[in-house]
């Protein structure tokens, strides 16, 4: 029996540390509360990319992804998700996007206790965030490969 493909949409979401603090961005959707960076990725587009770009896009920072926390597959009868969750670091200047734009309202560098401060989409942030400053195990970045790359034994 013959079953039609089950459309699959791929997403990134970015949490970001600098020190004691975490990258977070006001949306311009979803009643304009805030998240971390993240977005679905462009066709032709690897996972990591989507990461990084969505992140430059969201928050006008660059980063460096340094670990995989965790990928996730949400099946459904229609379609599916598949979300990665990287862990990543500044790379360069730290300076937040203030000004609103297409993609975002504005970002900024947040800590732990100053989380309630701010109206989240939803408690998954700050379990994250909690997660990752508790030293959550955190996979590294070659655990996602591209189909057909060769497995080589680690050292």
């Amino acid at each position: 029996m013959s079953r039609d493909p089950i459309p699959t949409w791929y997403f990134a979401v970015v949490v970001v540390r600098h020190r004691d603090r975490f990258l977070l961005v006001q949306e311009r959707k979803h009643g304009q509360r805030w998240y971390l960076p993240a977005g679905r990725a462009e066709p032709g587009e690897s996972l990591a990319e989507a990461a990084a770009r969505e992140t430059l896009e969201e928050s006008g920072v660059k980063v460096r992804l340094t670990g995989v926390l965790r990928v996730e597959h949400s099946p459904s009868p229609r379609r599916a998700r598949l979300r990665a969750v990287y862990l990543a670091e500044p790379s360069g200047d730290t300076t937040t996007k203030q000004e609103p734009d297409d993609e975002s309202l504005r970002a900024e560098w947040v800590s732990l206790s100053e989380l309630d401060q701010y109206e989240m989409r939803g408690p998954e942030v700050e379990q994250l965030l909690r997660y990752v400053a508790n030293g959550g195990k955190c996979s590294p970045l070659d655990i996602i490969q591209e189909e057909g790359m060769p497995y080589v034994p680690t050292a």
